[in-house]
């Protein structure tokens, strides 16, 4: 069973084989393949229309099978590795270990962003920015420009104690636990994450910067701690809901995977604490 470990605790080699594996999907191509998934559908979602990976119930559902892929695909790498998780209610400085270059590297330099140590800075050779919104083909950051604060372990707490998965109109309007951790309400956790980091995360392309998979997998590990205090609560809309995904309905792009397939995180894995 795969076990997902903050990634504070993790050794220098487990380090060290998670961002080899990385490279490597990046030197095959399949990383990119990646980031162009993620921005085709950042892209297309919107409130009024049809809306799959975000602005809806089923960002959640389809984060997780994102992560799911992407984590299956470092294993058929290297089959120690796991997906770590990045608590940045805790570790919420500039100066937090995954900043550090044996790790995920630091912030970029102030004139353009590029991040300048670590194994993605351009400097290595080893990540190319092929799939992105400007002309600059290196890794950017600007860690706690575009915000100041990552969200609080207070603020955490006031979005695990919403009783309710998400609630009609099913957009970025919409109340509800799923809406307030996804950033558009509230206290704004996962959005404003993207943006404290800055540089491709605050774009479509945010992939394209390591730290997205670490990320991600703490919004997961949240998914299912809202899910242990909340055991009565179901994912809606269960059906029949216009341009969104319902409970037993198909998401793109896999078209065999439903929200209901994913409400159970343990048949793949689990979290260190």
């Amino acid at each position: 069973m795969t076990v997902r470990k903050n990634q504070a605790a993790l050794t220098a080699t487990e380090k060290k084989r998670f961002t080899d594996a990385v490279i490597e999907l990046k030197r095959s191509g399949r990383y990119d393949e990646f980031v162009r998934t993620h921005n085709e559908f950042i892209m297309s979602d919107t409130d009024g229309g049809e809306r799959t990976g975000h602005r809806s119930p089923s960002f959640l559902p389809w984060h997780r099978r994102f992560l799911l892929d992407f984590e299956q695909a470092l294993q058929a790498v290297d089959s120690s590795v796991a997906l770590p998780y990045w608590d940045w209610s805790t570790d919420r400085t500039v100066r937090a270990s995954l900043w550090a270059p044996d790790f995920l590297g630091g912030t970029g330099r102030s004139s353009d962003g590029r991040v300048m140590d670590g194994p993605f800075a351009a400097s290595t050779g080893n990540w190319p920015v092929e799939v992105r919104v400007d002309a600059r083909t290196f890794l950017r950051r600007s860690l706690g420009t575009g915000v100041r604060e990552l969200p609080t372990r207070a603020e955490v707490e006031s979005v695990l104690s919403i009783a309710t998965y998400d609630m009609p109109p099913y957009n970025s309007s919409s109340d509800g636990f799923r809406n307030h951790l996804e950033g558009w309400r509230g206290v704004n956790l996962h959005n404003r994450v993207h943006v404290w980091v800055g540089g491709q995360m605050a774009t479509g392309v945010s992939p394209n910067d390591p730290v997205f998979w670490l990320h991600h997998a703490y919004v997961d590990k949240l998914w299912a701690e809202w899910q242990r205090r909340h055991p009565g609560a179901a994912y809606v809309p269960a059906g029949g809901t216009p341009n969104v995904v319902d409970l037993g309905d198909t998401m793109k792009p896999w078209n065999t995977v439903r929200p209901a397939d994913l409400l159970d995180h343990s048949k793949h894995y689990t979290f260190d604490t």
